[in-house]
């Protein structure tokens, strides 16, 4: 049986088909590149469906889920942190 070529993965709650052996920046680039710029700049950070920052490197899995946020800054407030949809 042979692996799917594409695999499904979400983005700020939207589903999108990448192309396995892709990484998290890939997915944020086929949800909205901009978005995957200011992440590769670090003006963003990636978090995973548990609210965790993951790294833009990190191989993609199917099925995966991503939230973009505002990346600290140093001395920010928490209440200035504030999810972007």
């Amino acid at each position: 049986m042979t692996e799917p070529e594409l695999l499904r993965v979400f983005v700020n709650g939207t589903g999108l088909s990448v192309p396995r052996g892709g990484v998290v920046l890939d997915a944020v680039r086929a949800f909205d590149p901009a978005a995957a710029d200011a992440v590769a700049a670090g003006e963003r950070v990636v978090n995973d469906s548990r609210g965790l920052p993951v790294a833009h490197g990190v191989p993609l899995t199917g099925g995966a889920v991503f939230r973009l946020v505002r990346a600290r800054r140093a001395g920010a407030q928490d209440d200035e942190l504030v999810a972007d949809a």
